[in-house]
């Protein structure tokens, strides 16, 4: 039975028995509120209009915006009255080249702006159509959004400007990108997953005829890249490999992998989430990752694995299988501070880090201060949360979870709750019941249709909307 006292579990979710898509959000893939794809992710060979941006932590976390303005820019399209200028297209240009992961193949130069040019007319396109159904992202929304990125940043809502100031980066502009990535994050949700409509005819055709297409597994994979310069002399690369196994070492015997991630991995996009990618389906993760994952077990680390950018040590954090009928259940405890206009996220953070250093230094116990300073329903169990489902959380909390070890304790998390600290109590896996299977199966239903609705839903906005497109000078 469901605790719906609990205000960690996200309220837009029902209680499992209704909602055990959640289960099985590796399979179809989320379009989590709050977080925004990588840049890279956008593209494919060729695609008539921009593919969905998939859920990923990104904007949570990047402390990087898309750059300052060049010298020199003009307008390379006009989209209902505003300009998509050349600027913006190298911006956009450079966010991809930065994040992407290592082995990735992006188009050639010319087709990857040409690519960027369509995304960025499609994305003007769809926040005016937000826009003009009233869509919006609440100021409250991004200011949580914002202190979350500070607190894991570890730092404080002034540093974190004065850190932007000092990269030469824009803080207004900053929570403009928030909200837009947001807004097409929440419409892109609303307006595709809509049109999806499966019967439970052709549930039952597609669990009977294609059992093998059921069968795709998810992974949720952490790395850590040691990164070789391209033209490294033997000496270099031999003292690379050197680290990288003595890293994967300490990794396979226990130590903290996360913290390990943050120390030393040369993976920008990943190493403030403790290196892990996300539970995503194998089709979307790097053949190198899926090879060094699949003999693994749950929490076992790989040996070292070797790309073309550097030396891998790679951790199976969580595997789900619709064909196994198996998934991954982590119990959790948690502490809740709770924010509003009279208590400050800032306050309750640093709060919740002299609780954290108490429980970690051995003065008391987690429990005990979740007794004494939750205020949430799970207090008086000690903050238990009981066995929980991947996605039955808010994404800031289910990040944050997903990257722990059993009785390791999170540093501070801002949800739209507040501020929690979470300590991972133990994983287990777990059989699907029949039902269960069934919305596993209509989960990769789903998925497969999702891209195909939403390339037909983007043309029809695109085609109703005035663009004029415009020679570079």
């Amino acid at each position: 039975m469901i605790d719906h006292t609990i205000s960690t579990r996200s309220p837009s979710r029902p209680a499992r028995s209704k909602s055990l898509s959640a289960l099985v959000h590796g399979i179809c893939l989320s379009l989590l509120v709050g977080t925004v794809a990588p840049a890279w992710a956008q593209f494919k060979a060729s695609p008539a209009v921009t593919p969905r941006i998939p859920g990923n932590r990104s904007l949570s976390t990047e402390l990087k915006i898309e750059g300052m303005q060049t010298t020199t820019d003009y307008i390379l399209a006009v989209v209902n009255q505003e300009p998509v200028t050349h600027t913006d297209v190298d911006k956009r240009v450079a966010r991809i080249t930065d994040t992407a992961p290592a082995g990735s193949r992006l188009p050639p130069p010319e087709a990857l702006r040409q690519q960027v040019l369509d995304a960025l007319i499609d994305e003007k396109v769809q926040l005016n159509h937000a826009r003009n159904i009233g869509m919006d992202i609440s100021e409250q929304e991004i200011d949580a959004s914002i202190e979350n990125i500070a607190a894991q940043n570890q730092m404080s809502l002034e540093d974190l400007r004065k850190r932007m100031q000092a990269d030469g980066l824009d803080f207004q502009r900053y929570r403009n990108s928030l909200r837009e990535q947001l807004l097409l994050q929440r419409l892109r949700e609303r307006e595709v997953n809509g049109r999806i409509q499966i019967t439970e005819e052709e549930l039952t055709t597609f669990m009977k005829d294609d059992p093998t297409g059921q069968a795709e597994v998810a992974l949720n994979v952490a790395h850590i890249l040691i990164a070789v310069p391209e033209k490294a002399t033997q000496v270099q690369l031999a003292a690379l490999q050197s680290k990288a196994q003595a890293i994967q070492e300490r990794a396979a015997q226990g130590a903290n992998f996360s913290q390990l991630a943050k120390d030393n991995s040369a993976d920008t996009n990943t190493k403030d989430q403790g290196g892990t990618l996300g539970l995503r389906p194998v089709s979307r993760l790097p053949e190198l990752f899926v090879t060094a994952a699949t003999k693994l077990k749950v929490g076992q680390v790989a040996p070292l694995v070797r790309s073309n950018a550097g030396f891998h040590i790679i951790k199976l954090v969580e595997r789900e299988n619709s064909a196994q009928a198996t998934y991954t259940q982590q119990r959790a405890r948690h502490i809740l501070l709770r924010t509003n206009p009279q208590q400050a996220a800032r306050e309750q953070i640093d709060r919740m880090n002299d609780i954290r250093k108490q429980i970690v230094g051995g003065q008391t116990s987690f429990a005990q201060m979740a007794r004494q300073h939750s205020e949430d329903g799970s207090g008086a169990r000690g903050g238990d949360l009981g066995w929980a489902a991947p996605g039955q959380f808010v994404p800031e909390f289910e990040k944050a979870l997903t990257a722990l070890q059993p009785g390791q304790i999170s540093e501070p998390v801002v949800s739209r709750f507040g501020v929690h600290l979470i300590q991972l109590i133990e994983r287990r896996e777990v059989k699907l019941t029949e039902q269960q299977q069934r919305e596993a199966a209509r989960s990769v239903l789903r998925e497969r249709r999702f891209e195909p609705t939403y390339e037909e839903w983007a043309r029809e906005l695109r085609a109703a909307a005035y663009i004029e497109m415009r020679d570079a000078p």
